[in-house]
């Protein structure tokens, strides 16, 4: 075998990183020629295999060190890359080094080994990105959300919530890919302009992915058939587009964690909703990061979700999985948006939000079905691509079917695929046919969720996770209950985790599910699946108060002696507020009931 020298590896690093770039005020390059010295530190002599400096210290730098094809990258080459290192840490405070001997690379920041990174040598910006500090602030979000829905429901006469989240929606899909020549020169101009310049953004933004997906014509069609019975205040116009730039350069940060917007839209926005919007309910953004990490996901799973709504549980799989693969801007980041998230959505104003949540997020949107999760033309779909990981929210309402579309999830994807599912509490032990459903597939595990963790809706809820193709065969269910997620209601914004408590109480569920050992909450239970499929709440022990025993024997001398309590107490209520005197005396409250020629003294 031939292995590639030094000098040739070096060389096809300096071409990947863009080391060969003339770029105003950095000093980039690669070889064995140049000194520290002559790169601006007096009177060192040492000479790194490739640098990347700013005449900007306070921005970050990169350290080279490339091996034949032939070594293996061992500790010694790594003590040479941090003698380096510690050379370029006298001038600058953030440094990348990267050890590479073309096969693998390893990458360290500040001489600290990074394990989430890509394992390919990437370019410099991938590296430069790692010491971006930026993170998205959620509450600035809502803040902004507000302003948004405010205008477009009182200056813009936009009455619908969905129509506020398509239109809102569509205007950050046109700023995400007209970024530098976007929504902010459009303002002064009239509203057909506005309006026309986002519809030919977005139709521009899916051109190539039209191909792949013609359902994303949905997109443009729901956009068009928006209303405003309020066009020609400008201010409102000029407002909507300072906004929506706004929450663009948030939610692209390079912290972005997954987190769901149209979720957070639909917070806000839900504050003027009608009775026809009440049955649309969005997963809260934690318990999607939680079972993410329950049944877990990794980037090289491919995802399902068949009732995805706006893509919530979509869009938390790909952050995660690319932030495993080394960050967006790898190839692996790209394969996972292309190959391996796949969902399906019927109504079809969500499915146009769907598609314009991952257009925010910059693609995952051509593998989005318009249709019916419980249909055969999606269990063919469904077979055809490979699942292996299934997180879904199903419709709870009867008219939906949640277990026919849990049936065809499963039956359709192949055997051994973990699938987790949130359903009501008891709806395993209500549906016959998901009862049957345990001839075919296995119930694992179920994990109660808070009581009041869809807040308003009234519904309780479990975790259901499946392993498909294997039957029950009578193996038992393990259960779990997080009666407290941390989570507290903020007025208009739905529960937040103000305290910021949810990391910790999501790291320790994790754990003690994995660990199978749950000692903190002792909630830990062994199910029968041949008498229950739901977590069993523990029954209080049977207690009897002296005020009831009491209650119960009068009652009964009553009935024995032919006295209806329901009117005698109406009676008595009767005499004593409208028939009565009462005093204070010696401490004791007195109650006299005038009767016929007599007084009643009642204490």
């Amino acid at each position: 075998m031939t292995y590639r020298t030094e000098d040739q590896v070096r060389d096809e690093a300096k071409a990947i990183l863009g080391f060969d770039e003339i770029e105003n005020g950095v000093q980039q390059g690669t070889g064995q020629i140049t000194t520290f010295n002559q790169l601006g530190f007096k009177g060192v002599m040492d000479k790194p295999d490739g640098w990347y400096l700013p005449d900007d210290a306070g921005k970050p730098a990169i350290i080279l060190e490339t091996k034949s094809e032939a070594e293996e990258l061992k500790e010694k080459y790594e003590k040479e890359l941090f003698k380096n290192i510690d050379i370029v840490l006298n001038k600058y405070s953030k440094v990348i080094g990267l050890l590479y001997n073309g096969k693998e690379v390893k990458v360290y920041k500040n001489k600290e080994l990074l394990e989430e990174v890509s394992e390919k040598l990437e370019p410099k910006t991938y590296y430069l990105a790692l010491f971006t500090e930026e993170k998205l602030d959620k509450n600035h979000i809502y803040e902004v959300t507000q302003r948004i829905n405010n205008s477009l429901h009182f200056k813009f006469g936009m009455t619908d919530l969905q129509d506020r989240m398509i239109f809102t929606a569509c205007a950050l899909v046109a700023q995400r890919y007209n970024p530098k020549n976007g929504l902010q020169r459009l303002k002064d101009m009239d509203y057909s302009t506005f309006h026309n310049w986002i519809y030919s953004a977005i139709a521009k933004a899916i051109e190539s992915d039209k191909r792949q997906n013609d359902k994303l014509n949905i997109l443009l069609e729901e956009y068009s058939a928006v209303r405003m019975s309020i066009t020609e205040d400008q201010d409102a116009i000029n407002d909507f587009i300072d906004n929506v730039c706004e929450i663009s350069d948030l939610i692209n940060s390079q912290q972005w964690n997954g987190e769901d917007v149209m979720s957070i839209f639909f917070n806000e926005f839900n504050r003027y909703r009608g009775k026809a919007d009440a049955g649309q309910v969005f997963t809260p953004d934690h318990i999607t990061s939680f079972m993410y990490r329950l049944i877990d996901v990794h980037m090289g799973d491919k995802v399902l979700d068949a009732t995805c709504g706006s893509g919530a549980f979509l869009v938390k799989s790909m952050a995660n999985m690319i932030r495993e693969a080394g960050g967006p801007m790898t190839e692996k980041a790209k394969e996972i948006k292309s190959k391996q998230l796949f969902g399906i959505e019927m109504y079809r104003k969500i499915y146009a939000l769907a598609c314009a949540n991952f257009l925010i997020h910059k693609d995952g949107k051509t593998n989005l079905l318009h249709g019916d999760a419980k249909s055969s033309e999606a269990a063919e779909w469904i077979k055809e691509k490979g699942i292996t990981k299934v997180l879904m929210n199903p419709p709870y309402e009867r008219k939906n079917k949640c277990a026919d579309i849990v049936l065809n999830v499963l039956n359709s994807v192949p055997v051994g695929t973990e699938c987790a599912f949130i359903m009501p509490d008891k709806k395993m032990e209500k549906e016959t046919k998901l009862k049957n459903a345990l001839k075919k597939h296995t119930l694992k595990m179920i994990v109660k969720l808070p009581e009041n963790l869809f807040f308003g809706i009234g519904v309780t809820t479990s975790i259901f996770v499946f392993e498909a193709g294997k039957p029950q065969n009578g193996r038992n269910i393990i259960g779990y209950y997080i009666e407290d997620d941390g989570l507290e209601t903020v007025k208009n914004k739905g529960r937040q985790d103000i305290k910021n408590k949810w990391e910790t109480v999501e790291d320790y569920w994790i754990q003690a599910i994995q660990d199978g050992n749950e000692p903190k909450y002792n909630t830990r239970q062994i199910i029968n699946p041949a008498e229950h499929l739901s977590y069993q709440m523990p029954e209080k022990p049977f207690e009897i108060f002296e005020e009831d025993f009491v209650k119960c024997v009068m009652d009964y001398e009553m009935y024995k002696r032919g006295v209806d309590v329901k009117s005698f107490n109406e009676q008595l209520l009767q005499s004593v507020l409208y028939s009565s005197e009462v005093e204070e005396k010696d401490g004791e409250t007195v109650i006299r009931l005038k009767g016929e020629g007599h007084e009643k003294k009642l204490m």
